[in-house]
């Protein structure tokens, strides 16, 4: 039913509808088809502004106190070095065991990372109508699997170990992590752009930054800033920060996700819905938009989903209140 639901949505949102014997409005529909998941993300941020500033903190927040402590690592084993770097100790007298260096632009950096790749997981699972909760456990599981992922590189590197082996292992730690821990496309399309877009921005900065500020990898690698071995270690970031931001969106709305599958695991038999509690919209015939004027809008009645709730087998669950507008839209 998800499969079903997930296609037709995306067929709604990027598909054309309509005929338009008219060649200019046409390509306004063809063009316009592409804002409609924009809309949608757009929605998802100011339905309930004070819920959307929250989870940015949290995200920002949560990404500026872990990022650190990984890249830490690196530095510790000799895969990168800060001009100017900034040490505190963690364990041990000064340090003597375990200690994070750092510099001062690094912490934001991160707390960007995690604010980004936070948002990026809610719009697109929005996109793809997946409706994953996710418990505590597998989250922290998934920070402690990114950990391990970058421990090990650094210490595989500090061993001599070769590009190609470190490539290699790396790879196949992301690709059971993601699988493990994920598995969606709103995680895969994340973690690929978090994979592609790190290492580009580090580019940046490695070429930029000025001498007493900026940092370099002590193995330039293949393309002359860092080795390729980094971009799967910035893909398994995806995960870890991606479920720990479907936890925290969910906490912070009420657990209505949870509340969501809870009342979906109850079927009651009903001839309209077939069990599923959706139908397709009226409004946009299951598309989630439609074309007005020469333009493809998102269908307010459904909010671009494509389906509403079944009317028929409604008050048979009686865990949803019928005057809460809201409520019923998000279900």
């Amino acid at each position: 039913q998800r499969v079903i639901r997930t296609t037709d949505r995306l067929l709604g949102l990027f598909g054309d509808r309509r005929d338009d014997d008219d060649d200019e409005g046409q390509q306004r529909d063809e063009s316009s088809t592409w804002m409609v998941p924009a809309q949608m993300l757009i929605d998802k941020a100011t339905d309930d502004p004070q819920r959307s500033i929250s989870f940015s903190i949290f995200m920002a927040f949560c990404g500026a106190m872990l990022g650190p402590f990984l890249d830490s690592y690196h530095s510790l084993f000799g895969v990168l070095a800060y001009d100017t770097p900034l040490t505190f100790p963690i364990l041990g007298s000064g340090g003597d065991i375990l200690q994070c260096v750092t510099t001062y632009w690094v912490p934001p950096l991160f707390g960007l990372a995690g604010f980004l790749i936070g948002w990026l997981y809610i719009w697109l699972d929005e996109v793809f109508d997946v409706e994953d909760v996710v418990a505590p456990p597998k989250v922290l599981l998934g920070i402690a699997f990114f950990t391990l992922q970058y421990w090990l590189s650094g210490v595989l590197y500090a061993n001599g170990v070769d590009r190609s082996s470190i490539l290699s292992i790396m790879s196949a730690l992301a690709a059971f992590g993601f699988y493990a821990l994920d598995g969606t496309w709103s995680g895969f399309l994340t973690s690929t752009a978090t994979a592609l877009g790190g290492p580009l921005i580090e580019v940046g900065l490695i070429s930029s930054l000025p001498p007493d500020i900026g940092y370099h990898y002590t193995d330039s690698g293949e393309l002359g800033f860092f080795p390729l071995w980094i971009l799967p270690v910035y893909f398994l970031g995806g995960p870890a920060n991606g479920n720990l931001a479907r936890a925290f969106w969910d906490r912070l709305g009420g657990g209505e996700n949870s509340q969501g599958k809870n009342s979906q695991d109850r079927v009651i038999p009903c001839d309209v819905c077939n069990g599923t509690r959706v139908t397709s919209c009226p409004n946009c015939d299951g598309q989630g938009s439609y074309v007005t004027y020469g333009e493809r809008v998102r269908c307010t009645a459904c909010r671009g989903k494509g389906v509403v709730i079944c009317r028929s087998c409604f008050n048979d669950y009686g865990d949803i209140d019928a005057s809460d507008i809201e409520a019923v839209r998000r279900f």
